[in-house]
């Protein structure tokens, strides 16, 4: 290795040298990031992963073959740098930089790598996002996804160290499995000894982790790449990690919350020095779509849901009798203070947004400085629109905003997508705030009109209260799940559930889904065979360590906390996959691309 960098060895990264190394003779090596050349002195920016050093070229310390051999340098070469700390003085000093005080004198330099004009400037951030996916390796070099990547690692760290003191086995499930499709899309791998036979990647290692639970292991966690062949979104891609945990003997969901809201403070303490509160809020599930039209609200600000049916009851506005009359909801939410932030044609869009949920329409009543201004009020008799302002508390300044429909799911799903679209618009979100909670008491399973059927609200092995069991047999809808989400700033960064671990209750279950005995054996055979040589109580969730990242991190895009990314179409800009695959390799494994039939 030695010889590879023409006999010098790196004594110090760059980002670390700092006034205690004054003096020292040190050799530094990485990219060139900046270069001015003042004649006989260069002054040269030094980059690596840990930041940059000053390396100064100057006569009165190096020779003039030297100098002549630093003025060819180009942005982007790799270069070793052999030279003595010192001090930097008056002007020199640059306070906005780690190393500012410090500077490297070169008295030797060698030439590593040459590197040609780069596609764009590294670290520039303006630059078009597909380009610097297409040389992602160029777009590595910059500073915040290094700090990204680093936090990841970190956070990776934590998580390992937390749980393996806490008593948890860090276990590898398999990546060829079967397919069991019931949820998302998977990917499909074929196998070439089994002619027309297919493995599934796993989009989470469900059924694995609870069989180690029934072989006795305790607690499981990995921390695993999944797979989803599905549409992608700011905070989704294709393949994603999640931290994964299973733990036996337990049956509440206080035991397993615990442990990971444990986990959770750990993280936030190591990676960003933040104490958080002894324990996170358990909020319903009913409770969380009532107050905020969320099952994954943002409590890092007020403006919740209001109920405002028996302030409009009678009111004659056609639009709030219809949606009660229908056994619907009328909803109402508050801004403080903006009445007068809005003209007519941003009204207007905020009709179109809620419509993006299904909401038929948007009214709206505000108290502004020149008066009433409201897309309902001739439609109301003064004195119900008394009671209306009563209701939600308007005050000089504020503006309602009001959501009927005769189904209450789209009015509070509506209204609750319109509450965080203006905590945005109006900044009411603190910055470094951060509100985590538990959501509690799921239903356990929806209806899917598309299937005529009953289906899991999370997957088919989750608990239902023990409570709520008779419900699957007489009133499967309102049977609830022992299932949690733990929500961040808005954002469901994990969830879980405790298992089924009793074979007819399991059996119940599927039987609630609609599966017949062969569809039972055919996906879940295996799996349902295990559960007649004991199961204990068990429970897990899962992390989204990307989404996780990204909160840390303070970055909304996902592509931001991952190496190597995908873009919205599922492909790698860099490597071009996915990309067809030769004729040959098809026939290995009996596969013929069949042309699709033009919609």
């Amino acid at each position: 290795m030695a010889e590879l960098l023409c006999g010098l060895e790196r004594t110090n990264k760059c980002g670390e040298l700092s006034a205690k190394n004054v003096g020292e003779s040190v050799t530094i090596m990485g990219w060139v990031h900046r270069r001015r050349d003042l004649g006989g002195l260069i002054f040269l920016q030094l980059r690596d992963v840990s930041g940059i050093s000053q390396v100064v070229f100057d006569t009165d310390f190096c020779s003039q073959q030297l100098i002549e051999k630093a003025s060819t340098l180009k942005l982007e070469y790799v270069v070793a740098v052999q030279g003595t700390v010192r001090m930097r003085t008056g002007n020199n000093v640059n306070h906005n930089m780690k190393t500012g005080e410090i500077e490297v004198v070169a008295l030797d330099m060698k030439v590593l790598s040459e590197a040609e004009t780069t596609p764009f400037s590294i670290g520039d951030e303006s630059a078009n996002e597909q380009l610097r996916l297409k040389y992602r390796y160029l777009d590595l070099r910059r500073e915040k996804i290094q700090q990204n990547l680093i936090v990841r690692s970190k956070v990776c760290q934590v998580v390992r160290n937390y749980l393996s003191e806490n008593g948890f086995l860090e276990i590898e499930t398999p990546f060829l499995g079967r397919s069991t499709p019931e949820g998302a899309r998977d990917y499909l791998v074929p196998s070439r000894i089994h002619e027309g036979a297919f493995y599934a990647l796993p989009q989470s290692p469900q059924l694995y982790k609870q069989l180690l639970m029934i072989g006795g292991l305790d607690r499981y966690f990995q921390i695993v790449k999944c797979f989803r062949d599905e549409d992608l979104r700011a905070n989704r891609q294709p393949e994603f990690t999640q931290i994964d945990i299973e733990m036996s003997f337990v049956d509440q969901e206080d035991q397993l919350m615990t442990i990971i809201e444990g986990l959770v403070k750990k993280i936030f303490k190591e990676v960003k020095d933040i104490d958080l509160e002894n324990t996170f809020m358990r909020l319903p599930y009913s409770e969380a779509m009532d107050r905020f039209g969320s099952d994954k609200p943002d409590l890092r600000y007020g403006m919740e849901l209001i109920d405002v049916a028996n302030a409009v009851a009678g009111s004659g506005f056609v639009v709030f009798e219809n949606a009660l009359n229908a056994g619907g909801a009328v909803k109402a939410i508050v801004a403080k203070g903006a009445c007068d932030n809005f003209s007519r044609k941003e009204l207007d869009k905020l009709v179109d947004y809620v419509k993006t949920y299904k909401a038929k329409g948007l009214a709206w009543y505000g108290l502004g400085k020149d008066g009433v201004k409201s897309s309902f009020a001739k439609a109301m008799t003064a004195e119900s629109l008394k009671k209306l302002e009563e209701a939600v508390g308007l005050e000089q300044g504020d503006i309602m905003f009001v959501v009927a429909d005769a189904c209450y799911d789209t009015a509070v799903v509506s209204l609750g997508a319109l509450r965080c679209h203006l905590a945005e618009k109006l900044g009411l979100i603190e910055d470094g705030k951060y509100a985590i909670l538990w959501v509690v008491d799921f239903p356990l399973l929806e209806w899917s009109e598309e299937d005529n059927r009953w289906c899991a609200k999370h997957h088919p092995f989750t608990s239902p209260k023990n409570e709520d069991l008779p419900l699957l047999t007489t009133d499967p809808g309102k049977a609830r799940a022992k299932a949690y989400d733990i929500v961040i700033n808005g954002d469901e960064m994990g969830g879980g559930s405790m298992r089924i671990y009793n074979s007819q209750v399991q059996q119940l279950m599927f039987e609630t889904l609609g599966f017949t005995q062969e569809q039972i054996k055919q996906r879940f055979g295996f799996f349902v065979d295990a559960f007649k040589y004991g199961t204990p109580p068990h429970g897990g969730l899962a992390f989204g360590l990307d989404r996780m990242v990204m909160t840390l991190t303070g970055t909304t895009n996902i592509k931001e906390v991952i190496a190597f990314p995908k873009i919205q179409n599922a492909s790698c800009l860099m490597t071009e996959a996915p990309a067809p695959v030769e004729q040959a390799q098809l026939d290995e494994l009996a596969i013929a691309i069949a042309a699709k039939e033009e919609k």
